[in-house]
């Protein structure tokens, strides 16, 4: 007896063990299941911040340093059809909107310098390519257009000595400049030969001289820039991912009154940090904003090829009034008054030129702005608001329109006789729309991939290990039971089991056959 339940316990211990461990093995297997399910999106992340941190030789870095994309510049210019009326008679100017005027561009960084602390410098190189199949004119179309450096020089007059007024009248008399010029299209945005340029060429002291010897919106901009710019790669803080450290040497602008104003971490427009949301807000910096400018999430569209992507956009009080937005008078360091709503001054960066930056046809600006001049249809948004669309995983910026109109402020300055009649009024010039339609496969492909194959990933492993946890749970837990009752009845019989063992008797000799 006692033989035997020694190796019925033996038996019950070995039974248990081997179904205790599947049990435990299954419940690991269960909460390893949970892991996956609460950790997955983390580590897909810490891939991602790998994967588009930008090192040399990397894919990234391939397509960062040399986008395989085709950008576009359409340029509209407006064209003043009654420049005589307006300055003899005080008729209300009159504009014709013509364009586009298409350029394809190319881009590409140039010497491209990676430096210890996680940074890279390089200078930006952009081609553009006049594209007269899409264009609606040629580059020799004549316009009319407000004489810029002549205007810009008697409004800063405005306020000097009445001498000076008057000597600058003599002077324009003399070189026979007038309040409008007659110019192409090409002049107007790559350079002509301006006499005030000239004449200041040869007068004005060298430290105190223009960097440039002619005039155009586009000037020396077809080219290599020479402004050097400086990055974060993502390797040591992957939240400053494509911002910009330091530009020409500088950490920060110098025009304004505040830090949160004079800021230059922005990104250029082709890369920002990964892992945005709906809450977050993006900065582009461009020199000629002379400023970042913020992007508020707007909406979510489908980009090239469906890929999921957030639509940016400027908030709508982003160069709203001191009054209604008493934090932006740090961007009018000389004023009040400040530029109006709707507008921004970049005079600071243009040589202290009147230039104000509005959103095509004066959109978010008061409309009166609009009216004063005839023939400029009511801003639309679909046509003229500012966006851009990122794929929030990655930061790539997969499409854009960045839509920004030129305008001279004009001050009236009745002791220069050529600009006498000439209102105060703010002038447009220009607009253009630089854009990206889309990005090429290879680039779309792995987004897709990127974006859709983590979720599906994430779903099948953690429905996976649950359902074999799960099973394997069920599974021991049923043989637990099953094996415990079969080890019960065992303890539980008397004796032993089965019929008595028979025993060998003699058979008498007398009953055995004879043969």
């Amino acid at each position: 007896m006692k033989g035997r339940e020694k190796l019925c316990a033996k038996l019950s211990s070995a039974f248990l063990r081997k179904w205790w461990f599947v049990v435990a093995a299954s419940v690991g297997i269960i909460i390893f299941g949970v892991i996956v399910l609460v950790f997955f999106a983390s580590w897909v992340n810490l891939v991602v911040n790998h994967e588009v941190t930008l090192r040399n030789g990397s894919q990234a870095f391939g397509w960062w340093a040399k986008p395989p994309v085709v950008p576009v510049i359409q340029v509209y210019v407006y064209n003043v059809t009654n420049a005589d009326e307006f300055l003899n008679n005080g008729s209300k100017p009159v504009v014709d909107e013509l364009g586009p005027y298409v350029y394809v561009e190319k881009w590409e960084k140039k010497n491209i310098k990676f430096h210890d602390n996680g940074t890279v410098s390089f200078n930006q190189e952009k081609i553009y390519m006049f594209d007269e199949s899409r264009s609606a004119g040629l580059e020799d179309d004549v316009v009319v257009v407000p004489n810029i450096p002549m205007l810009s020089a008697t409004s800063q007059s405005k306020h000097a000595a009445r001498f000076l007024r008057l000597a600058m009248a003599s002077i324009m008399d003399i070189l026979k400049i007038k309040p409008f010029v007659e110019v192409t299209v090409g002049q107007l945005l790559w350079g002509y030969e301006d006499p005030l340029l000239k004449l200041a060429k040869d007068v004005v002291p060298k430290e105190q001289k223009l960097p440039y010897e002619e005039f155009g919106l586009m000037y020396n901009k077809n080219g290599t820039s020479r402004d050097r710019v400086t990055i974060f790669t993502g390797a040591n803080d992957i939240t400053k991912y494509g911002l910009i450290d330091k530009f020409n040497g500088q950490s920060h602008l110098t025009h304004y009154t505040s830090d949160k104003c004079n800021s230059l971490m922005g990104s250029d427009g082709s890369i920002f940090p990964p892992h945005l949301t709906k809450n977050s807000t993006i900065y582009v910096y461009d020199k000629d904003l002379c400023r970042i400018l913020p992007l508020v999430y707007e909406q979510t569209v489908k980009a090239s090829d469906d890929i999921e992507a957030y639509r940016f956009t400027p908030p709508l009080d982003v160069f709203a009034d001191v009054d209604e937005k008493p934090e932006n008078l740090c961007f009018c360091p000389h004023g009040p008054p400040c530029a109006p709503a709707g507008f921004f001054n970049v005079s600071l960066c243009q040589y202290d030129s009147p230039i104000l930056l509005s959103f095509p046809h004066f959109y978010l600006a008061n409309d009166s702005y609009r009216t004063a001049l005839d023939g400029i249809s009511p801003p639309d948004p679909e046509k003229h608001r500012f966006y851009m669309d990122v794929q929030p995983l990655m930061g790539s910026a997969m499409s854009a329109k960045a839509r920004v109109q030129i305008n001279l402020a004009v001050s009236q300055v009745v002791d220069i006789k050529q600009v006498a009649t000439f209102p105060d009024i703010i002038f447009p010039i220009m607009w253009f729309e630089e854009g990206l339609e889309g990005l090429p496969k290879e680039m779309t492909h792995l987004m897709g991939l990127a974006t859709t194959v983590p979720p599906i990933a994430r779903a099948a492993l953690s429905g996976i290990l649950f359902a074999v946890g799960a099973l394997l749970l069920l599974i021991a837990v049923w043989r637990l039971v099953r094996g415990a009752n079969r080890l019960s009845s065992l303890h539980l019989a008397p004796g032993h089991v089965g019929p008595p063992a028979s025993k060998n008797k003699d058979v008498p000799m007398g009953n055995v056959p004879r043969s």
